[in-house]
C-alpha cells in the first residue's frame, strides 16, 4: 500500500515544473507528510481526551486543518466540491497556510515543543508546487496514508529512508545527508547506548544516527517512564542546513519521536571553551561534513584552529562528551597520518584526553558518491589511550550503488570488537610506541596475508616452453593412435 502510494506521488512530481530533482522531491513530500502526520496525531489526541471526558485544544485550527483544505470530507467521503484545486489551492498554500504555520515559531514558548517545530519547519521551507492540480493529486494520495499504528509508522519511515538514500545517490550535496544505515547500526552496537543516557549528533543531517539509536533502544519491553525518556530527553541534535534540518525532523517523527530535540543552528558557532557540564552528553554518534572551509571567526571558537570542518567537529564532540562518555565518529582516513600542524595536534589531544580503543577502516565505496576513504573512531573520554584495536573492513567485493554495504559485511567487526581479537583483518598498536612528533596512526595491517611474490620473467618463459614441449608430445601420441 505505502510503496504504491509513494510511487504514485513520485509519478505526479515528475510532471511538476517546480520540482527538478531528488532533493526537491524529498523536501516537498516532507511537508505534505508532516501535515498529514500532525492531523492523525491531533485526531488521536482528541479521541483520547474525549474518552477521559476532557476538552482537547487543537494545535492547528480552522481552515488550516488538514480535513478542511487538503482533504475535506462529507459523510465520511472525500468532498470534491469543497476541495481547493488549481490556482486557488496554490494561492491558499503560499499565501495563507505557510505564513500561518511559520507563525508558530514566534507564538510558542520554546524550541522543545511540537508547536515550535511546526513553526521552524514552515519558516525554512516553501512550497515548490506550481500546478494546483498536481498538488491536489498528491494530497489525495497522502490522505490515504495512515500514521495510527507503530507498524504503519515503521513502514512509512522505511520508505522515507529509501528516498533519502536515493537523494544521496543522486549526487550534488544530497550525499551529505545520508550515512549507510548498516554502518550506523554497527557503530551503535559497539557503543551500546542505554536508557537514561543522552545521545548527541552535532551534524545531524537526516537524523539517521538518532533514528537508528531510537530503534535500537526501544527494542524489547519498555516501561512508561522508559518510553517517556526516549521521547523527551534522550536524543539531541543540531543542524546548520535548512533542508537537512527539515528532513531530520520529519525522519524522527516518522520513526515515532513526536517533538525531536533538534536545533537549527551551526554547532561550530559555539565556543568549545564555553561548554559546561549541563551541555554535555553521554554518547556522541556522528558523521560530520569534511572538506569545507570554515570562516576565521568560526575557527576562533577552537583551540586547534583549522579550516577543515571535520577537525573542528571532532574538537566539538570531545568537549561535548561527559567524563566517561562514549563516541563513534566517522572521519577521513587521512586524519590518521596527515602531518600538518592541526592534524598532529588533534591526534595528540584525542589520544591524551580520550581512550581511542577502536578504529574501523572502511573500504572505498562505503559512502556512495564520495571519493575519499573513511575510518570510524571509537573513543571514551577521561583517560589517555594505551592501546588501539584496528579492524580493516573487507567485504570481498567492490562497493557501489548497486552493491552497497550491508549488515552481514559488518557482523565480524561487531563480534570481534567485543574482545579486540586479532586476526587477518585486525591488529593492535601500543600508543607508547607512537612517534611523539607526529602521533601517526596510519592503517597498516601487519597481519594481512602476504601476497605471493611475482615470478621473474625468465621463470615464466621457461615454464611456457616446457608446457609447449609437453603439448607437442601429447599431440604426437594422439597422432600415433590414428
Amino acid at each position: 500500500m505505502y510503496e504504491n502510494a509513494f510511487n504514485a506521488i513520485e509519478r505526479q512530481l515528475r510532471a511538476e515544473d517546480g520540482i527538478a530533482n531528488e532533493l526537491d522531491y524529498v523536501e516537498q513530500i516532507s511537508w505534505v507528510l508532516f501535515l498529514k502526520y500532525l492531523h492523525d496525531l491531533e485526531t488521536e489526541r482528541h479521541d483520547l481526551a474525549e474518552l477521559k471526558g476532557k476538552t482537547y485544544t487543537p494545535i492547528i485550527e480552522g481552515e488550516y486543518r488538514w480535513d478542511k483544505w487538503a482533504a475535506p470530507k462529507k459523510d465520511g467521503a472525500f468532498d470534491h466540491n469543497a476541495a481547493l484545486v488549481g490556482d486557488d489551492l496554490i494561492q491558499f498554500v503560499d499565501g495563507k497556510l505557510f505564513p500561518y504555520l511559520s507563525g508558530f515559531r514566534s507564538s510558542d514558548t520554546g524550541p522543545q515543543t511540537i508547536n515550535y517545530k511546526i513553526g521552524e519547519v514552515f519558516s525554512e521551507l516553501r512550497s515548490k508546487f506550481r500546478s494546483g492540480y498536481i498538488l491536489r493529486d498528491v494530497l489525495e494520495v497522502v490522505d490515504g496514508l495512515s500514521f495510527n499504528t507503530q507498524a504503519q509508522r515503521h513502514e512509512l519511515s522505511e520508505l522515507y529512508e529509501t528516498r533519502i538514500r536515493r537523494m544521496g545517490n543522486a549526487g550534488r550535496n544530497g550525499g551529505e545527508y545520508y550515512t549507510p544505515r548498516p554502518l550506523i547500526r554497527a557503530m551503535i552496537k559497539v557503543v551500546d547506548p542505554k536508557i537514561g543516557e543522552t545521545i548527541y549528533d552535532g551534524a545531524v543531517g537526516s537524523a539517521g544516527f538518532l533514528c537508528e539509536a531510537y530503534d535500537y533502544m526501544r527494542a524489547g519491553k519498555l516501561s512508561a517512564s522508559d518510553y517517556e525518556a526516549l521521547q523527551s530527553c534522550t536524543f539531541y541534535g543540531q543542524e546548520k542546513k535548512s533542508l537537512a534540518y527539515v528532513i531530520g525532523i520529519m525522519n524522527m517523527i516518522l520513526h515515532g519521536i513526536e517533538a525531536p530535540n533538534i536545533l537549527h543552528t551551526n554547532s561550530l558557532n559555539e565556543n568549545v571553551m564555553d561548554i559546561q557540564e549541563k551541555d554535555r552528553h553521554d554518547i556522541v554518534l556522528a558523521n560530520p561534513p569534511f572538506g569545507g572551509g570554515e570562516r576565521r571567526e568560526v575557527q576562533q571558537n577552537f583551540p586547534i584552529r583549522t579550516g577543515e570542518t571535520a577537525y573542528l567537529f571532532l574538537q566539538h564532540f570531545i568537549r561535548k562528551l561527559r567524563a566517561g562518555g562514549r563516541a563513534a565518529v566517522v572521519i577521513k582516513n587521512t586524519f590518521l597520518s596527515n602531518t600538518d600542524n592541526a592534524s598532529v595536534a588533534l591526534r595528540k589531544e584525542l589520544l591524551e584526553s580520550c581512550t581511542l580503543h577502536t578504529i574501523l577502516d572502511c573500504p572505498q565505496g562505503t559512502f556512495q558518491g564520495a571519493g575519499v576513504k573513511t575510518v570510524v573512531l571509537f573513543f571514551e573520554k577521561g583517560a589517555p589511550t594505551r592501546e588501539t584495536w584496528f579492524y580493516q573492513l573487507d567485504p570481498g567485493r567492490s562497493l557501489g550503488k548497486t552493491n552497497p554495504l550491508n549488515d552481514d559485511d559488518l557482523a565480524e567487526f561487531v563480534k570481534l570488537q567485543k574482545s579486540s581479537a586479532e586476526g587477518p583483518k585486525s591488529w593492535k598498536i601500543c600508543c607508547a610506541n607512537l612517534s611523539e612528533e607526529t602521533f601517526d596512526l596510519s592503517v597498516k595491517n601487519p597481519n594481512a596475508p602476504k601476497a605471493v611474490a611475482l615470478r621473474r620473467p625468465e621463470e615464466i618463459i621457461a615454464d611456457m616452453l616446457e608446457r609447449d614441449v609437453q603439448t607437442a608430445q601429447i599431440l604426437e601420441s594422439i597422432r600415433g593412435l590414428l
